[in-house]
């Protein structure tokens, strides 16, 4: 698929899995909110219950900054079905009024309750995806 129709397709859906490495070698996963802008995307360390203050997905990139992040889209009509692969390298970066504006643009959930942590930045160095239509 050519990478216009992968952005288009994966830039609009709600959510996404951001796969780490954790310090034993395991994958890490969990799903994140995210915008997309050029061959950048951004996900926020949000407001939402965690663990600790400190994710560990945010040690895990300090460690390894090498991540994958898979969007799909299900529907009961699996003539409807598509998948999304990015791969690229992450790092913790500042919060970006730029890009908190995007957040907000997307999830009205970000208008209400601002994200005020850090966010991480993925640069987005290969797509790949299916689709079975």
């Amino acid at each position: 698929m050519p990478i216009a129709l992968l952005w288009s397709r994966a830039a609009p859906e709600p959510v996404a899995r951001l796969a780490t490495l954790g310090a034993a070698g395991l994958p890490d996963l969990v799903p994140i909110c995210f915008v997309i802008t050029g061959d950048l995307l951004f996900t926020a360390i949000d407001h939402k219950p965690k663990a600790s203050p400190r994710p560990q997905r945010l040690a895990n990139i300090e460690r390894e900054p090498r991540v994958r992040i898979l969007i799909d889209h299900y529907e009961e009509d699996w003539s409807r079905l598509w998948w999304i692969r990015l791969e690229g390298q992450a790092q913790e970066v500042p919060p970006d009024p730029d890009v908190l504006t995007l957040l907000q643009a997307k999830y009205a959930q970000y208008r209400a309750n601002p994200p005020g942590g850090a966010l991480i930045q993925v640069r987005i160095l290969r797509w790949s995806g299916w689709a079975s239509e």
